[in-house]
């Protein structure tokens, strides 16, 4: 059996930016931060015992099938097709936090799949590899349009900066931070569930329209010039309430590439935040409900919860620094 954990991610600066149909010809800067919170997966080969089924995936439903080319779930089934997988297997997922909400679930469960069957194969893959072929996955055998951070930062953990190039050439590494600042980072997070979950493909696809239509360049420019100005913010370790501005700079752009990022709920809920003391958020993902997160400063947070009574849960807010890792390798 193996069993893989796989990262959660908070997107700080850059979002939007790391589209195929932006970046190939403008380039992008993304910095995101993975999250101690994860997709959990075992997998193993399933012995040939039930003659009415030859492989079973457990998530929110159940299937069993008798042939892998019959599973529902769209991840499973690609990636079991680009492994070329044709052996009966088990598939059991865990996830810490609700899917759909902003996170980057879907390519976590993407990655950590991938990871897991590799090492079902008794083979081991780069971060950098793991990343580039759940890009494939998503992209090309599923068919979905979604940009590269999730899957990057996912396979690597940490924060990280996301240098994305002309032609589809991307490169990553590690934003270097002294621990004290990162401990004061983390406890200026607000991180918080608002109980609305929503199909990313719907509002990522009005993303890629507009830009494919050219309605988001100054918006995207913006936004990736914001992301450079936050990484020099970053290197100098400049305040928080710095970083925060920054942040809320970005809200307000992002906010304006789709109309159906936000919702009259949604900006009541982030103008709360701001006038009880945040220093600036975001809606996490491509929009429409989910996770809202804040830096504010620890002393304010319990005034600014109590204030947001729509936010359903509070989740504590630390960095993951191992990105996808199989913790069980077992041949039993």
């Amino acid at each position: 059996m193996i069993i893989t954990r796989t990262p959660y991610r908070l997107s700080l600066f850059g979002g939007g930016t790391d589209y195929n149909s932006w970046f190939e010809d403008e380039g992008g800067l993304i910095i995101a931060a993975a999250i101690s919170y994860y997709c959990r997966l075992s997998v193993r080969f399933l012995p040939q015992f039930f003659p009415e089924y030859k492989s079973r995936i457990v998530y929110s439903s159940i299937e069993v099938v008798k042939n892998n080319s019959e599973i529902k779930h769209p991840s499973v089934r690609s990636c079991l097709k680009f492994m070329n997988m044709l052996d009966g297997v088990e598939i059991h997922h865990d996830g810490d936090l609700p899917a759909r909400s902003g996170i980057g679930s879907s390519s976590s469960f993407t990655v950590g799949l991938l990871n897991a069957l590799y090492a079902l194969k008794e083979k081991m893959m780069t971060a950098d590899d793991l990343a580039k072929q759940a890009i494939h996955v998503e992209q090309s055998l599923i068919g979905e349009s979604v940009g590269i951070q999730d899957q990057i930062i996912a396979a690597h953990g940490g924060i990280r900066i996301m240098e994305l190039g002309l032609g589809n050439n991307w490169t990553t590494r590690p934003l270097i931070l002294s621990k004290d600042y990162l401990l004061e980072f983390e406890k200026h997070i607000l991180l918080g569930f608002s109980g609305v979950s929503r199909m990313a493909e719907k509002h990522a696809k009005v993303h890629v329209d507009n830009i494919k239509a050219g309605k988001t360049n100054h918006q995207l420019r913006e936004i990736s010039a914001l992301a450079h100005e936050a990484l020099h913010a970053f290197k100098k370790e400049s305040s928080l309430e710095k970083i925060g501005n920054l942040l809320n700079l970005g809200w307000q752009i992002k906010r304006k590439l789709a109309e159906n990022i936000t919702a009259d709920w949604m900006d009541d809920l982030y103008s709360t935040a701001i006038s009880e003391g945040a220093f600036g958020g975001k809606l996490m993902g491509a929009g429409g409900g989910g996770f809202f997160f804040f830096i504010a400063p620890p002393e304010k947070h319990k005034q600014i919860k109590s204030k947001l009574s729509s936010i359903k849960c509070w989740v504590p807010f630390k960095i993951d620094r191992s990105g996808s890792q199989v913790i069980v390798y077992s041949g039993e």
